[in-house]
């Protein structure tokens, strides 16, 4: 069953006189449980197919249908509503606000979804265990190592229960061994029946993926299996 289906998608943007289109046409069916590595070089769209998959951004031609509902005409009201619901992020950068402590963090979607306090207190700490960060919870963000602010990042990813995690770039600011560690929580959580959707230009990260798409120019170059490999530690 898919969970995602893109049909015929473009997306152009106005550059003074010029068209320019960042994406061409481009129809992709993700299943459910899947694990997909989006790949591509700068330019090739890989960008802009993640921000319409993760309904932050609406396409300029074509159909998205999210877990059955069809959100490319919807307002933006509407898309964060998805968003919150449907799709949990995890980001090169990891996003975190400074001033909370890694379970605040963790617990904020839950705000947003409208969650009482001692729920979303109980879930947080339900998902910094499940990612080995229950001794962290009341750390802020400073105090962390960057594959412990990833883990946390990773943890207020899950915890909505969302029905996709998109990944982009995950491991771009860590080393081998937290990178390989910050791979395996992913693979886990793939493991648990997440579909999870893997944005990177590193090709030993996209090799942990089930399937990998290639962009190109704007239209999908390639769209194979793939066998996964565990990364080697430097």
């Amino acid at each position: 069953m898919s969970i995602i289906s893109i049909k015929n998608i473009s997306k152009e943007y106005i550059m003074g006189r010029e068209k320019i289109f960042a994406l061409k046409d481009v129809s992709i069916n993700i299943n459910k449980n899947e694990y997909v590595a989006l790949m591509g070089p700068s330019g090739s769209g890989k960008s802009t197919l993640m921000n319409i998959l993760g309904c932050l951004d609406s396409p300029t031609g074509g159909e998205y249908v999210l877990n059955g509902t069809n959100v490319s005409r919807m307002t933006d009201d509407e898309l964060a509503h998805v968003r919150n619901k449907e799709i949990g992020f995890v980001f090169q950068t990891f996003n975190l606000l400074p001033r909370l402590s890694a379970l605040e963090n963790v617990a904020l979607p839950m705000v947003y979804a409208g969650l009482n306090k001692q729920d979303r207190t109980a879930r947080a700490e339900q998902v910094m265990d499940m990612v080995g960060l229950k001794d962290r919870m009341h750390h802020k963000p400073n105090e962390l190592s960057g594959g412990q602010r990833q883990r946390v990042a990773i943890a207020r990813a899950l915890v909505n229960n969302p029905s996709i995690i998109l990944a982009d770039e995950p491991t771009g600011n860590l080393d081998t061994k937290t990178s390989y560690e910050i791979m395996n929580i992913f693979e886990e959580i793939n493991s648990k029946g997440n579909t999870v959707i893997l944005v990177t230009h590193e090709e030993d990260i996209a090799k942990h993926a089930k399937r990998i798409v290639r962009l190109r120019d704007g239209l999908v170059e390639t769209d194979v299996p793939n066998i996964p490999t565990k990364m080697a530690l430097a």
